[in-house]
């Protein structure tokens, strides 16, 4: 038996899961959809960070504010105020939980569970149609937000791999006044490799080993790593860990390419929603689902996500192209941008709310000649690259 939906939303993570509770807000006017997520139930696996001005959508589902970030390389270290911009912290099973109590409130949106996609949707006159394992779905708009082709070397500038706990400890370890974005302290040739903490409490918090490199790393390629920066932290202390999470983030993808259908749009963290020089994405989502919802309820075509400002754009591929090309001077790079007089240009940029003042402050702020070097290579493999020509 055929179900026919206004829209059919593949893929129930945040980008998802954003989507419908935007349309679920509209009651009885709005759209009828339905998500469709291979998952047979939602847990604990992973938590969205962002710096808040007042601004920030969903804030009500925080549940960890921290007043500084810190950010370190061996005897130096940096501490940025950020009371006025707190960075909060929104675990995923709570989003889960309110994104699902906000899609039952309607009969207009569906949150159908533990349903695969058994083949690619195809168009069939003016409506897509969608296999699942639970039947055939039928719908006027898809939009995709599932994850893309397997992270693989060539596929971004770099890749933004990260495997962490979340661990109690029997004694005090942790400042809960605090988060350590970035801790320099090991690594290999051609990657860079910090400690990332969260403290909730002084006993509890999470530890993750973050890699940015050339290579996607699994889970067991940062073991390792994981299990010495625990050990680091917990200083001889016992502990237990509560969960794990991993996962891999592009940095400085290629947009793909707009679908010359209109009716079927992909979004995501494999189609924009992930922000190239930083890898947060949370907020980047929200403001893309209010303007894709809104767009559906007056009867326009979905949205993708929008590309960023070509400024933005190009400092942030030049940004990870010299990080890429000498990533040992990685540690200063990111000590002298959150150095920076002013945090909140920092904040701003990392917010996707930079000013142009705000970003020619951060690249005066920067030493140039790591960046002119990458600027001359650049243009010089433009230069030498073969060029291809058409005959007839």
């Amino acid at each position: 038996m055929q179900q026919d939906n206004d829209i059919v939303i593949l893929g129930g993570g945040c980008a998802g899961l954003s989507l419908a509770m935007r349309l679920a807000e509209l009651g009885e006017p709005g759209p009828q959809a339905v998500v469709l997520e291979s998952r047979a139930r939602y847990v604990q696996d992973r938590t969205w960070c962002f710096w808040d001005d007042g601004t920030a959508r969903l804030s009500h589902l925080v549940r960890h504010r921290w007043p500084a970030v810190t950010v370190g390389a061996g005897p130096r270290r940096v501490t940025v105020d950020c009371r006025s911009t707190p960075y909060q912290m929104i675990p995923a099973d709570v989003f889960y939980a309110a994104a699902a109590g906000a899609i039952a409130k309607t009969p207009r949106i569906e949150l159908a569970m533990n349903e695969t996609i058994i083949a690619e949707p195809r168009k069939e006159g003016l409506r897509w149609r969608i296999e699942t394992s639970a039947g055939v779905r039928s719908a006027k708009w898809i939009i995709d937000t599932r994850p893309g082709p397997r992270p693989e070397r060539g596929a971004a500038i770099l890749w933004q791999s990260f495997s962490g706990w979340e661990i109690e400890c029997d004694a005090d370890r942790f400042d809960p006044g605090s988060a350590t974005l970035m801790e320099f302290s090991f690594g290999r040739a051609a990657e860079i490799a910090f400690l990332y903490l969260l403290p909730f409490s002084s006993r509890c918090a999470l530890i993750e080993v973050t890699v940015f490199a050339p290579e996607p790393l699994g889970p067991s390629e940062l073991a390792a790593s994981l299990e010495s920066l625990v050990h680091r932290q917990v200083r001889g202390a016992g502990y237990a860990v509560l969960r794990s999470e991993h996962g891999v983030l592009p940095m400085g993808q290629a947009a793909p390419a707009p679908n010359p259908d209109v009716t079927y749009v992909r979004a995501g963290a494999a189609a924009g929603g992930v922000r190239a020089a930083s890898g947060f994405a949370f907020q980047r989502i929200q403001s893309w689902a209010e303007d894709c919802a809104a767009a559906l309820a007056a009867g326009r075509p979905p949205l993708a996500h929008p590309s960023d400002p070509w400024p933005l754009r190009s400092m942030d591929r030049l940004f990870l192209r010299v990080l890429r090309a000498e990533p040992e001077g990685a540690p200063t790079l990111f000590l002298k941008l959150f150095s920076m007089k002013n945090p909140g240009r920092v904040v701003r940029f990392m917010s996707d709310r930079a000013t142009l003042t705000d970003c020619v402050a951060i690249i005066l702020a920067l030493p140039a000649r790591p960046f002119l070097r990458e600027i001359v290579h650049g243009f010089m493999a433009n230069s030498l690259a073969p060029t291809r020509s058409r005959v007839g």
